[in-house]
């Protein structure tokens, strides 16, 4: 895989330990290159280095586009949207919901694996890490790359909603028959640049334990999604 530095990231971010250069995708960069043209990306480039450089952010500074690294834009079957990433250290790694091997899932994770579980009568995943998803082309994108630790929103309002809008909407403009899983109000919000006759478009509530109950268990979106895109002639998902 081929990877191109971001010019607008100075091919350096700050961390707390040493500088890191920060690489995404060649097929999402190419496609975003408007996007980090854009004064409002400079003003998130400096926000997230000062916050980098004074005190602890995750995911680790050369992860923040992992997401894309892991899922070029021409392999996108499935895009699931998150809003942080989590702020529990060691979590974090780029990829929404997802955790590293061996960290604890956290409750919405769990509840995920619990539908999967109930929907394709499959055992539960002993994994948190969802690289395997992203690998198989699952986009799991967060609206907000960054997030300082243990206070959950504290990087939004800065910039990367923009930059997320715009992924989303120019991965719906210029491709077609993805399944989209919005889950939550926020997350259908966002997704609301979506074409319902370009694309599957699925709705719940957000898995989180506070509203699971509500709508998530039950939704059946992983065999939904299975069968969406085996009608269009595309390898489904391994969930």
């Amino acid at each position: 895989m081929r990877y191109a530095t971001v010019a607008n990231l100075k091919s350096h971010i700050s961390n707390q330990k040493k500088s890191m250069e920060v690489k995404i995708e060649e097929s999402w960069k190419s496609r975003l290159q408007n996007e980090f043209d854009q004064p409002y990306f400079a003003d998130l480039v400096n926000f997230v280095k000062q916050e980098y450089a004074t005190t602890t952010v995750f995911p680790p500074a050369k992860l923040i586009f992992n997401a894309f690294d892991q899922c070029p834009f021409d392999k996108v079957k499935v895009v699931i949207l998150g809003q942080d990433p989590y702020h529990g250290i060691g979590q974090a790694h780029g990829l929404c919901f997802s955790v590293n091997n061996g960290v604890r899932f956290p409750p919405s994770l769990v509840n995920i694996f619990k539908e999967i579980s109930d929907d394709l009568a499959a055992p539960t995943p002993t994994s948190g890490n969802l690289e395997r998803w992203a690998q198989q082309g699952v986009l799991l994108l967060n609206a907000t790359l960054t997030v300082r630790a243990h206070l959950a929103g504290s990087h939004q309002g800065k910039g990367w909603e923009t930059f997320t809008d715009a992924a989303i909407r120019i991965l719906a403009e210029e491709r077609e028959n993805i399944v989209f899983l919005l889950w939550g109000s926020y997350a259908q919000r966002k997704g609301m640049v979506i074409d319902p006759a370009k694309h599957k478009i699925l709705k719940a509530v957000h898995p989180s334990p506070l509203s699971a109950y509500a709508g998530f268990f039950g939704c059946k979106h992983f065999s939904l999604a299975n069968q969406y895109l085996v009608e269009k002639g595309l390898q489904p998902i391994e969930w």
